[in-house]
C-alpha cells in the first residue's frame, strides 16, 4: 500500500473507480468475479503475464511479487486511495468495503477465512503444479513422479471438496469469497488443462454440481471473461 500512484503503463479512464490490473486466470477470475458479484464500478486493465507485463515497474509498485491480480481503489478507507494485491487479501478487502460475500460474525468470518486459506495453500499451488507437469512440460519430463504426485493430490483435494459439499450447495453456509476462490480453479482443471477425464473429475458428484450451479451465476459468467486474451 506503500506506492498508490497509477501505473502509466495503463492511465486510467475513470480515475474515480476501481482500478482492476489483471488477466483471466484462476487467480485473476476471483477478483473480477468478486467485483461484478458486488456490482462494484471498475474498470479493467490486461497484465498480459505471457509477455511480461507483470515486470512493469508501475505494476511491482502495486504489486511487489509482480504477481496479477492487483487493484487500486481511489475510494478507500478515511478517503485514501488504497492499492492491494494477493487475490485472498483482495477479496477480503472488497467483502469488507461493500459488507458482501463475508459475514462479520466472528466465528463465521473465521470459518470462511479458514477455507479462503485451503485455496490459498492447497488447491492454488497444487492445482497449479499439477497444471504444469500434466499440460505444460510433460512431453519434456521423463520420471513419471511430479505427475504422479501432483495428480494423486489434486485428487486428494477434490476429494476433500467433495466430502465438505456432500450435505451443504456452498463450502460455508452460503455463496461467498471462498467458491469465489476455489471455483476457477476446478473450472481450470476441466478445462484449460483438458484434465477432466484424467482426474476423473466426474466421479466428484458433489463438487459437480456445485461447479455448475456457480458457473451458471450471471456475475460468474462475465466475471470469467474480464481481462481474457481475445
Amino acid at each position: 500500500m506503500s506506492d498508490v500512484s497509477f501505473p502509466s503503463r495503463w492511465p486510467p479512464e475513470m480515475a474515480d473507480v476501481i482500478q482492476l490490473y489483471s488477466m483471466a486466470t484462476p487467480n485473476g477470475q476471483k477478483v473480477s468475479i468478486a467485483l461484478e458479484e458486488m456490482g462494484l464500478e471498475y474498470e479493467p486493465h490486461l497484465v498480459n503475464i505471457t509477455q511480461g507485463d507483470q515486470r512493469d515497474p508501475g505494476f511491482v509498485r502495486i504489486s511487489p511479487n509482480a504477481k496479477i491480480p492487483a487493484i487500486i481503489d481511489p475510494n478507500g478507507p478515511e478517503g485514501k486511495r488504497v492499492a492491494m494485491s494477493e487475490s485472498a487479501a483482495i477479496l477480503i478487502y472488497l467483502a469488507d468495503k461493500t459488507g458482501k460475500l463475508l459475514p462479520q460474525n466472528y466465528l463465521s468470518r473465521m470459518e470462511h477465512i479458514q477455507w479462503l486459506m485451503f485455496q490459498m495453500g492447497h488447491i492454488g499451488p497444487f492445482f497449479g503444479q499439477f497444471g504444469q507437469f500434466y499440460k505444460f512440460v510433460r512431453d519434456k519430463v521423463k520420471d513419471d513422479y511430479p505427475l504422479e504426485r501432483y495428480t494423486g493430490e489434486v485428487k486428494r483435494l477434490l476429494g476433500v471438496l467433495d466430502t465438505r459439499l456432500s450435505d451443504r450447495k456452498y463450502i460455508v453456509d452460503d455463496y461467498s469469497i471462498v467458491d469465489i476462490a476455489i471455483v476457477p480453479w476446478v473450472n481450470t482443471c476441466a478445462e484449460f488443462y483438458e484434465a477432466f477425464d484424467h482426474l476423473d473429475m466426474g466421479s466428484y458428484t458433489h463438487v459437480e454440481a456445485w461447479r455448475r450451479r456457480i458457473n451458471d451465476r450471471a456475475a460468474v459468467i462475465r466475471g470469467r471473461k474480464v481481462c481474457a486474451i481475445r
